[in-house]
């Protein structure tokens, strides 16, 4: 499994529109949004730490959630998940293969736009910024799992455009865009990316968000689960 996980590291890492579309376009957003709010406030706290955590989340969640689903799509059309059933690797570990890999391409997402909030002013200690980094990134475990089940779940020429509804819906009703209304707000807290959003109140001195980590916990399980299962399905139907 060791072995799977490096080699779709680096497969990732290879790949310019990975790179374009989650690491640059995240941290050319956050550029557009501290430009526009400048030093106002934005949620109750500085725009500028505002949005270097939406936009770390909104790379983080593109990185995980359309990278797995569209890669398992196109190893389904070319038969290369049916070649791996014939190997020794079990079903469950290939599955946590793709969700262990997929969650490791998060961090340039997060390092890159991380970065620029430091040049433009973001003062956090040197413990906020390892603990948030941490937090984002285990929180992206959540949306890897999303996406290996969401690339079992359709058809492989249908992925793209579910995966792309799914992350925007989720990024538009999760805070990802602009903070959450309190009238929204009790819809909101079904979506997943609202709750990751949720990780970085520390920063902001209000506490560990023991609820959010609970409730990513449960979306994890389940989300993993429905990934192991739809594999399983798939390898029935091959």
């Amino acid at each position: 499994m060791t072995t799977l996980i490096r080699l779709e590291i680096l497969r990732t890492l290879r790949n310019k529109r990975y790179l374009l579309f989650t690491v640059l376009y995240p941290a050319l957003l956050y550029v557009f949004f501290i430009s526009a709010y400048g030093d106002s406030a934005a949620g109750g706290v500085s725009a500028k730490s505002y949005f270097m955590v939406s936009m770390a989340t909104f790379g983080a969640v593109g990185a995980v959630l359309t990278g797995s689903a569209q890669r398992i799509s196109l190893e389904r059309k070319s038969g290369w998940t049916r070649q791996l059933r014939l190997t020794a690797l079990p079903g469950p570990a290939y599955t946590l293969g793709k969700i262990a890999s997929c969650a490791v391409t998060t961090l340039p997402a997060i390092v890159v736009v991380f970065v620029i909030g430091a040049i433009e002013g973001v003062d956090l200690s040197a413990a906020q910024w390892l603990g948030l980094a941490a937090a984002l990134w285990l929180g992206s475990f959540v949306f890897a799992a999303l996406g290996v089940a969401l690339g079992y779940a359709a058809q492989p020429d249908a992925v793209q455009p579910v995966v792309m509804i799914v992350y925007m819906l989720m990024a538009l009703f999760g805070g990802t865009w602009f903070p959450v209304s309190d009238s929204l707000r009790s819809y909101a807290r079904f979506n997943p990316v609202y709750d990751y959003n949720q990780l970085a109140g520390f920063i902001h001195g209000q506490g560990l968000a023991g609820t959010a980590i609970a409730v990513l916990a449960a979306y994890l399980a389940v989300f993993t689960a429905a990934a192991a299962y739809l594999y399983r399905k798939d390898a029935q139907q091959a």
